[in-house]
C-alpha cells in the first residue's frame, strides 16, 4: 500500500497547485446536463431476470411502443364494431 507522502505516480507538474485548482470547485456541476441526455430505468430483479441482455429489454420495449401506437386510446377512437362488443 502506498503512503500519502509517496508521489512517484503523481503526474501533476510541480508548478500546479492542487489546492488552488480545486478551490471553488462544485460537486455535481454538470450532473443536470448529464441526466438530460441519459434515460435510465432500474428494473426489479424479477423483470430483469426475464431478459438476458440490454438489447432484449430494448427490443421488448420497442415492441410495446409499436403495439401501443396501433391500439386506439379511447372508446371513441375504436372502430364501430369494437364499440358494440364492449
Amino acid at each position: 500500500m502506498r503512503s500519502r507522502g509517496d508521489n512517484r505516480d503523481d503526474e501533476l507538474r510541480p508548478e500546479y497547485d492542487l489546492a488552488a485548482l480545486l478551490k471553488g470547485g462544485v460537486q455535481g456541476k454538470y450532473a443536470g446536463r448529464y441526466r438530460e441526455g441519459t434515460n435510465l430505468a432500474l428494473l426489479d430483479p424479477d423483470v430483469a431476470g426475464a431478459f438476458p441482455t440490454d438489447k432484449a429489454v430494448n427490443d421488448a420495449l420497442r415492441l410495446v411502443v409499436q403495439l401501443a401506437k396501433s391500439v386506439p386510446r379511447s372508446a371513441s377512437d375504436a372502430p364501430r364494431r369494437l364499440r358494440r362488443a364492449r
